[in-house]
């Protein structure tokens, strides 16, 4: 059963073609068949590196839609647009410990 799965996968179309949605819940299907541990070697192997492609997909997708977030200010008394600037975060050690 896990086989035709695995097949229908495969032939779904290349991750570059998908939504951001999509992709992480396919990201997320694969992270669960990796943590059961049924798979044999070669198709866990095949997850992982679709898993990867997923993921780099995902992140690359979140880098261009953080740069198109603008955030509207009132200068001078006019709205304008700035480019979103991400805050940083505070290294872990200062996160709350």
């Amino acid at each position: 059963m896990t086989r035709g799965k695995e097949e229908s996968r495969e032939s779904s179309p290349a991750p570059d073609e998908i939504h951001f949605e999509d992709a992480l819940d396919q990201l997320e299907s694969v992270v669960d068949q990796l943590e059961r541990g049924d798979l044999a070697l070669e198709d866990a192997l095949g997850a992982f590196e679709r898993g990867v492609r997923l993921s780099v997909q995902c992140a690359a997708q979140l880098d261009a839609a953080e740069k198109r977030i603008e955030t509207l200010i009132r200068e001078g008394g006019e709205w304008v647009t700035r480019p979103f600037e991400r805050e940083e975060e505070p290294p872990d050690d200062e996160a709350g410990g």
